[in-house]
C-alpha cells in the first residue's frame, strides 16, 4: 500500500498524438518537447520518474573531454552547446565546478596529448578556464600520494547534483504545455497491426488496473528496457538495439584532504574516473562492465566496489579509505548501442534514434544512448523526426519574473521573510525549487509542521514533501524522499530518520498507523535496493588485507 496523493483517473480508449515510453531525462525532455509543439502527448514510466539511469549516474554536466579520445567532435560541440543553456536557464541546479585533472609519470596519456586536447576543448567551449587557487592545488597536493610527481590541468564544466530535481521541473513545464503524465504506469506493449503503431496498453501499478490509449506515435524512452519494450510488442528485430554497459559509484564521507574541485584521473588500471564533491560527501566513479541482465535488479559487484576502493585509496593513500569506508554504492545501465566488437569505452556515446518502420512497425522509434548534458537536444531531434517543431524558448521559467539566485544573500532572506523559515531552510527551497521557493514558504507559513525539518538532520522542511505530493506526482514516499526532495541521499540519513520522517510527514497529510507503516516499510525497502552497502566480503578481505 503506498500514498496516492493524486487522484488517477483511467486513460482507458483516450487518443493521444505522440506516447513516451520511460520517465528519465530523455523522456520527460521528448514529452515537454512534443507538448510545446501542441501536440496532446501521454508520458507513462513504470516506476518513477528519473528513479531509473538517470539518479544512477555521476551526475555531471559535461561536454565530454574523454569523447576527444574518440575523435566525437561532434558529440562535444553539443555537449558544450547544452551545458551553456542549463547553467544560464537552471542556474540553481547546474553549477560550474573546477575540474583537475591528475597525472602521474606512469599515467597512459601523455601531458603534451592532455593540453592539446583540453586547448581544443575550451577554444570550442569559447571560454578559458579558471584557474585552481594555488592554496587548493598545495592541499590537493599534501593529500596525494607522495610516491608520485603529479601533473595538474585545470578546466571548467559542471555539476547537477541532484538531476532528479531537474526531471521534476522539466515534468512540470511539460504539464504545463499540456501533457499527461503518469508514473507507476507500466507498458505492457506497444500495439501494432498491419505494419503500423496504433496505441499502448498500459497497467497502472498503483490500482491494478489495466488500459489500451490509442497512438499516432511512439517514442521508446525506456532506456536499457528498450529491447524489452518491442519483444513484448513481438516487434521482430535482426539484433538488438542494446548493449548494456553497467556503471557503478561509491559514496564514502568526506575525507581530510578531500578535493574541493571535481578530479578527473585515472583509476588502478589507467581507466579514466572521477573523485567528486557531492551532496556534503564524495562521489567516486564510474565503472565499465557489460551487463544484460534486469535492468531494475543492476547492483555493483564486489569486484567493481573493491576496484573503486583501491583507485582513490592509491590516490589519496592518507585517508585511508577501505571498504568499510563506503557509506553506499549504486549501480545503472548504459543504454549503449549494440557493439559486441567494441570495447566498452570505445562505444559512441552519441544517441541514436531507431525507427521501427523497417521492423513492422510504423510510427514508433526507439532512442538509444544519451546523457544527461544533451537530453533537450535529443528532444528537439526527435520531435523534429516525427515531423513537429522544435521549440527553443528564451526562457524555460515557470513563474515571470527574475531569477533567485540561492547563492545571493538577498534571495535568501526574502524567502525566509515569505515563509518565516530559518536562513539555511530558506537557502535548500532555493537551491531545490528556483523560482518555486517563493510559492512553498507561503505554504510554510500556514503551520509550525509545514515549517518543520524533514528529519532533524535537514533544513528541508515537511512543506516541501507537500508541494512533492501535490504537483510533482509524487506518489510513494520513496518518489518524495530519494527524488522531489532527495534528502535521503544525504550523509547522515538513517533508518532513525527515515522513521522520524514518516511521522512528521504522516502527521501532516493524515495518514493513519496502516498507511504510515506500509509507505515507511516500501521506502525501506526501495532505499536499500538502490543504495547498496559495500559487500561483506569485500569488506572483510580489505580489513584483512589491512
Amino acid at each position: 500500500m503506498v500514498l496516492a496523493a493524486n487522484p488517477r483517473a483511467s486513460l482507458e480508449g483516450q487518443h493521444f498524438h505522440v506516447v513516451v515510453i520511460g520517465g528519465g531525462i530523455n523522456g520527460v525532455a521528448v514529452a515537454r518537447e512534443c507538448a510545446r509543439a501542441g501536440k496532446n502527448t501521454l508520458l507513462v514510466e513504470q516506476n518513477d520518474f528519473a528513479s531509473g539511469v538517470t539518479s544512477r549516474s555521476t551526475r555531471i554536466i559535461h561536454g565530454g573531454l574523454r569523447y576527444l579520445e574518440h575523435s566525437e567532435l561532434g558529440l562535444v560541440r553539443e555537449s558544450l552547446r547544452e551545458r551553456e543553456k542549463l547553467l544560464r536557464e537552471k542556474s540553481h541546479l547546474v553549477h560550474p565546478m573546477h575540474f583537475l585533472l591528475l597525472l602521474n609519470e606512469s599515467s597512459q596519456r601523455s601531458a603534451m596529448k592532455v593540453r592539446a586536447g583540453l586547448w581544443l576543448y575550451q577554444r570550442m567551449a569559447g571560454k578559458p578556464p579558471s584557474d585552481a587557487t594555488e592554496m587548493e592545488l598545495k592541499r590537493l597536493e599534501r593529500a596525494l600520494d607522495a610516491g608520485h610527481k603529479w601533473s595538474f590541468f585545470n578546466y571548467e564544466d559542471a555539476q547537477c547534483e541532484f538531476p532528479e530535481r531537474l526531471v521534476a521541473e522539466w515534468l512540470l513545464e511539460a504539464v504545463q504545455a499540456g501533457a499527461v503524465v503518469r508514473n507507476h504506469m507500466e507498458a505492457l506493449a506497444v500495439d501494432v497491426a498491419h505494419g503500423r503503431v496504433r496505441g499502448v496498453l498500459l497497467r497502472d501499478q498503483i490500482t491494478g488496473r489495466d488500459a489500451r490509449v490509442d497512438a499516432a506515435w511512439v517514442i521508446n524512452c525506456s532506456g536499457p528496457w528498450a529491447d524489452r519494450v518491442c519483444q513484448r510488442s513481438a516487434i521482430r528485430m535482426g539484433k538488438p538495439m542494446l548493449g548494456g554497459v553497467r556503471g557503478s559509484h561509491i559514496v564514502v564521507p568526506r575525507f581530510p584532504g578531500s578535493p574541493n574541485a571535481a578530479v578527473y584521473t585515472e583509476a588502478v588500471d589507467g581507466r579514466p574516473i572521477f573523485v567528486l564533491p557531492w551532496n556534503d560527501q564524495v562521489l567516486v566513479g564510474t565503472t565499465e562492465v557489460a551487463d544484460n541482465s534486469d535492468p531494475g535488479k543492476t547492483v555493483p559487484s564486489a569486484d567493481e566496489i573493491s576496484y573503486l576502493v583501491r583507485s582513490v585509496a592509491q590516490l589519496f593513500p592518507k585517508a585511508k579509505i577501505t571498504a568499510q569506508s563506503v557509506k553506499y554504492s549504486f549501480a545503472g545501465i548504459r543504454p549503449l548501442p549494440y557493439s559486441p566488437d567494441n570495447r566498452p569505452s570505445a562505444i559512441t556515446r552519441k544517441h541514436i534514434l531507431h525507427d521501427h518502420a523497417d521492423d513492422g512497425a510504423t510510427r514508433m522509434i526507439s532512442v538509444i544512448g544519451g546523457k544527461l548534458t544533451t537530453a533537450a537536444s535529443l528532444a528537439r531531434e526527435c520531435a523534429r523526426k516525427i515531423g513537429l517543431s522544435a521549440t527553443e524558448p528564451h526562457t524555460t521559467a515557470m513563474v515571470p519574473g527574475p531569477a533567485l539566485d540561492p547563492l545571493l544573500d538577498d534571495a535568501v532572506l526574502e524567502i525566509a521573510r515569505i515563509g518565516a523559515v530559518s536562513e539555511e531552510s530558506a537557502r535548500g527551497m532555493l537551491e531545490w525549487h528556483g523560482k518555486r521557493a517563493a510559492d512553498i514558504a507561503r505554504m510554510a507559513l500556514v503551520s509550525a509542521e509545514l515549517r518543520a525539518p524533514i528529519c532533524p538532520h535537514t533544513s528541508h522542511v515537511i512543506a516541501e514533501v507537500v508541494e512533492a505530493y501535490r504537483r510533482e506526482y509524487a506518489v510513494t514516499l520513496g518518489d518524495v524522499l530519494l527524488r522531489r526532495v532527495p534528502v535521503a541521499l544525504g550523509a547522515c540519513w538513517s533508518e532513525s530518520c527515515s522513521r522520524e520522517a514518516a511521522l512528521r510527514i504522516g502527521a501532516v497529510l493524515g495518514w493513519n498507523e496502516l498507511t504510515m507503516g506500509a509507505n515507511l516499510e516500501a521506502f525501506e525497502m526501495e532505499r536499500a535496493a538502490f543504495l547498496r552497502p559495500a559487500p561483506q566480503e569485500t569488506a572483510a578481505f580489505e580489513a584483512a588485507a589491512d
